[in-house]
This record gives C-alpha cells, sequence and structure tokens, in this order.
C-alpha cells in the first residue's frame, strides 16, 4: 500500500502538470479545481461557495469574520455555505509552491448518497459554523488521489470521476465533518434556512433591507435568523450585506476601471466618504490605491 506521503508526491506532480502557472486552474473533471502559488501571498477576500479543500504543498490561513483557520498538507478544509472569506498562502516558494485542489461541493450529490447510505443529519443542535477544518485521513487522501490520475485518462473519466467523487463526498460525510456537509442536502435545515437568507442577500445587496425581510424570506423570526446566521458566517446579515458591497465595489475599481464614487453608488453607497472608510476599513487601504496595488500584482489576487 502507498505511504501517505507517496500519494502526496504523486498529488503534487499532477497539480504542477495541469498548473503550469500560479493562480487558479479549471480542470476538464467537473467541480475540480486547482490552485498553484509560488509564493505567499497578500490577504484575497472572496465569497467562498461550498466546497473541500486539500492541501497538497504549502500552508494558508482563511479568516471567516474573527475566526482564523490555518491549515496545510495534513488537515482539509470543508464550507458549507457561501461565505465571505479571507485568505492568504503563508508557506509557498518557486521550489516548493503551494498546491490545492478544491472539490466544488454538489448538494444533490451529497442527497443521493445520504438517501442510499442511509445517512442522517441531526440539525437538532446548535448551528455550526460554515468553515471548519480536520485531520486529512488515508481514506480520503487515497481517492483524491485517484480523481486526479483521471485528468490523464479522459475516457476513463467520463465514467469513474463521478463514482471517485460520490467516494470522496462519502468520507466527508463519515468522517468530522459529515454534520456539516449533511445539512446542505437538506432542505429545512438551519443551514438551509439560512442559505436562504444568504440568497436572498447575494441578490438584493445593493437596497437597504431590514433584518425582518431577510427573516421573512429564510422562515425564521428575526431573533432566530440573527443568531443561527451569526453562528454559521461569523457576521451579521448586515456585516454580510457589508462585505458583499465591498467586494462588488472592489471588483468595479479594479476590473472595470470604475472611479471610487462610481463604484460605491453601484453597490448602494449614498456617501462616497462612507465608502471610502469602510473601503478602507475592510481591504487596508483606500480605493484608488488599493486598486493600483492589486494591477501592479495581478498574480498574486488570481493565486491565493
Amino acid at each position: 500500500m502507498e505511504s501517505q506521503d507517496a500519494k502526496r508526491a504523486e498529488l503534487a506532480a499532477l497539480i504542477e502538470r495541469y498548473t503550469a502557472i500560479d493562480g487558479i486552474h479549471q480542470t476538464a473533471l467537473p467541480r475540480v479545481v486547482l490552485i498553484r502559488a509560488s509564493s505567499p501571498t497578500e490577504p484575497l477576500h472572496a465569497l467562498h461557495e461550498p466546497a473541500m479543500c486539500l492541501i497538497v504543498q504549502g500552508d494558508k490561513q482563511v479568516m471567516v469574520g474573527d475566526t482564523v483557520h490555518l491549515y496545510d498538507r495534513d488537515k482539509y478544509l470543508v464550507v458549507s455555505v457561501d461565505v465571505p472569506v479571507i485568505g492568504q498562502v503563508t508557506q509557498a516558494s518557486p521550489d516548493a509552491p503551494y498546491l490545492c485542489i478544491r472539490l466544488d461541493i454538489d448538494p444533490g450529490m451529497v442527497g443521493a448518497l445520504m438517501m442510499e447510505a442511509g445517512l442522517r443529519a441531526d440539525d437538532k443542535g446548535p448551528s455550526a459554523p460554515g468553515v471548519a477544518v480536520s485531520a486529512v485521513t488515508e481514506p480520503l487522501l487515497d481517492a483524491t488521489t485517484r480523481l486526479l490520475r483521471l485528468l490523464e485518462n479522459p475516457s476513463d473519466a467520463a465514467v469513474l470521476a463521478p463514482l471517485v467523487e460520490r467516494e470522496i463526498l462519502y468520507r466527508l460525510l463519515t468522517g468530522d465533518q459529515g454534520a456539516r456537509l449533511a445539512q446542505i442536502a437538506m432542505g429545512e435545515s438551519r443551514l438551509q434556512q439560512v442559505n436562504r437568507a444568504i440568497g436572498w442577500i447575494k441578490t438584493h445587496y445593493a437596497q437597504p433591507f431590514s433584518i425582518e425581510r431577510v427573516a421573512k424570506e429564510a422562515g425564521m423570526s428575526p431573533s432566530a435568523l440573527h443568531q443561527h446566521f451569526k453562528a454559521i458566517t461569523s457576521l451579521s446579515p448586515l456585516q454580510y450585506q457589508k462585505q458583499l458591497r465591498l467586494q462588488e465595489a472592489r471588483r468595479l475599481i479594479v476590473a472595470q476601471n470604475l472611479d471610487a464614487a462610481s463604484a460605491g453608488h453601484a453597490v448602494g453607497y449614498d456617501s462616497p466618504s462612507q465608502f471610502s472608510r469602510e473601503y478602507a476599513r475592510l481591504f487596508g487601504a483606500p480605493p484608488l490605491r488599493d486598486a493600483a496595488r492589486l494591477r501592479a500584482t495581478p498574480e498574486r489576487i488570481l493565486a491565493a
């Protein structure tokens, strides 16, 4: 039987083969993304969708609200809900680049697998955070290695990739993060109620809203929504909205060359001064200075 070190070495070689340059690389396998960085990165603000991330080489930290998750090749990260995060590669070099596999989670596949395997989710306990890390197990590493091997055999991948993906989800469902992952597929779990609120906020983030309006969308009382939203995302609904607004404004300034006032107005800010203050508080610099820095180092934006 191959050792974990041998599997990691093979995984590293496969990722390097399909990531010639630093950045985020889609693959021929549905929902499988490879990420490479040859040096530590600056903090990257992003809306992370449900996924399993497994580092093969290097270290990273992910901040959600005030909570910092540190993980490396011995840990995997699970995200169970769309949540704003700040990710930063902390260890990487040209000789030993940061290498990561991301498997985006298909809720339908999780639900079907739970039914077939007779797995049940318990939603009576307190709401769990939407981001967590656990130790990588031998079966999970083995299945992930076999999944990436299929990149070299496209004809086999069409048939075998869904089977290996189901195996990976099964390992996650029967592991430390099983309860968190299972709630993705439950129609009336607290996670799904919060997810409905998130979906509404994502659609209406540029508009003012009341907690009562979002709670109605989620099918919860305002107090229950605030409690469970905060427990799962580490943010209040209004803080979540603010981060979405500022991330979109940043994208408009960098990618579409909008001036700060126009970008702020586009995402719902009536006051340019308030927009600049909140932007600098989140990203560490006023809009124009931040945009100039990002344009000067675009590889760092992609790599994280």
